[in-house]
């Protein structure tokens, strides 16, 4: 059983119609679904996903909203999955910046401001406490190029140097370039590959995205944009509420949490440093936790944490188990397992491995179980049971007790 094919089975789920009907309703504005826990809240909101909105997902921290990001895309690919993290390396207030960050922030804005629909955005308080460069200077800052457009190389380079990009023989980082003849090499802070442009003449002949070590071709391009360091070449100066498109549909966590946390970050930037200009800096370029609370007023929003804010004018009610702790114990496992079959359930099991589900029939035939369950060809974070859908997704990980890690689009950066 593949990824898509659990997602079209739960998108038959009574609750996902029912809330679909509710965003229908543009005056609707606050709607609460309670009891979501585990991954069933990336499954239910990767059967959201694809419509016309924009979905913005804040989780609660970094790895939260890293786990919610690997679940959903998992289950729908990454085309339309983009995750928004904080441009720092460690805390806002130690301002170490961190290039792999800097590249899917600027992903994100590059493709907001193209208009593109429909795209699912990750993130988390840290990252949405700084503000972002606005559409207007962004726009400023980004060169388009596509297959078949007559512009001179010299032009090219000029604007390159104007950014700010470092001429280097071959390009390992963002914010280099590289040339070769006919060939540049630019590896822009919009994209997790550098690109490699093939002119004929003045003519834009190819363009490809390529690996760093090996040097070979990823992708063909029709058209990129090459966008520089913002943080390096420009302040931020807006919200990045100002930056998403009117009809976003918030999806919070923890919206106290998450107001409390941006809260503090502005607090350990004012405590951090004795170093009056370093404050001065960075101070004006986060938002306040009532900035945030204020400008989530702009948009309407769902709710899945423990408890909502106020009083939310539709309530969603989920009936959903966290998959118990087994410690690798098997007497557990096939007791549990029998139990949620006699239950009514169907029962799934999540592993990247093939030789991991054949290692789990092996054990349940060793032992003289008749345990039938589908396998499915992807894992998620965390299994559950649904009540409500009588279905119980398990993952192999927890079972053997093993860590499960996360990986974002730009850990090759």
């Amino acid at each position: 059983m593949t990824a898509t094919d659990l997602l079209q089975k739960y998108s038959l789920h009574p609750n996902i119609g029912a809330i679909k009907t509710l965003l229908k309703d543009l005056s609707l504005r606050h709607i609460y679904c309670k009891g979501l826990y585990a991954s069933s809240s990336s499954l239910f909101f990767s059967s959201l996903a694809g419509s016309a909105h924009t979905f913005l997902f804040i989780l609660n921290d970094l790895e939260e909203a890293g786990y919610f990001y690997h679940d959903m895309t998992q289950l729908l690919g990454m085309e339309r999955i983009l995750f928004f993290p904080s441009s720092f390396r460690r805390a806002v207030k130690y301002r170490q910046k961190d290039a792999a960050n800097e590249i899917l922030r600027t992903e994100v804005l590059s493709r907001l401001q193209k208009g593109e629909q429909g795209l699912c955005i990750v993130t988390y308080p840290d990252a949405m406490a700084e503000k972002v460069v606005s559409k207007q200077k962004l726009n400023e800052r980004t060169l388009q190029l596509h297959v078949g457009e007559h512009v001179n190389t010299a032009f090219i380079m000029d604007i390159l140097r104007e950014y700010d990009f470092e001429y280097t023989d071959y390009v390992y980082e963002p914010g280099q370039y590289a040339v070769r003849g006919s060939i540049i090499d630019i590896f822009s802070f919009s994209s997790e590959y550098p690109y490699r442009i093939d002119f004929f003449g003045d003519e834009v002949d190819s363009i490809r995205s390529f690996e760093i070590e090996t040097q070979l071709s990823k992708e063909r391009k029709d058209s990129i944009s090459i966008v520089p360091d913002l943080a390096k070449t420009e302040m931020g100066n807006i919200s990045f509420f100002d930056f998403i498109p009117a009809d976003t549909v918030l999806a919070i966590c923890d919206f106290f949490w998450v107001r409390e946390r941006i809260d503090i970050i502005n607090d350990e930037i004012a405590s951090f440093s004795p170093k009056e200009e370093l404050i001065e800096t960075y101070k004006p370029e986060l938002i306040t936790g009532s900035d945030f609370a204020v400008r989530t007023l702009d948009f309407r929003r769902i709710e899945f944490g423990s408890k909502p804010t106020g009083t939310p004018e539709a309530t969603i009610f989920f009936s959903i188990h966290r998959q118990p702790v087994y410690h690798k114990n098997f007497d557990l496992v096939a007791e549990s397992f029998t139990n949620y079959l006699k239950q009514g359930y169907t029962i799934y099991l999540c592993s990247d491995s093939v030789k991991q589900i054949d290692r789990i029939r092996t054990i349940f035939e060793d032992r003289g179980d008749s345990i039938p369950f589908t396998a499915m060809d992807k894992t998620l974070h965390e299994g559950f049971a649904d009540e409500i859908w009588k279905i119980a997704l398990f993952t192999d990980h927890q079972l053997f007790d093993r860590f499960h890690k996360y990986n974002l689009k730009s850990d090759k950066a």
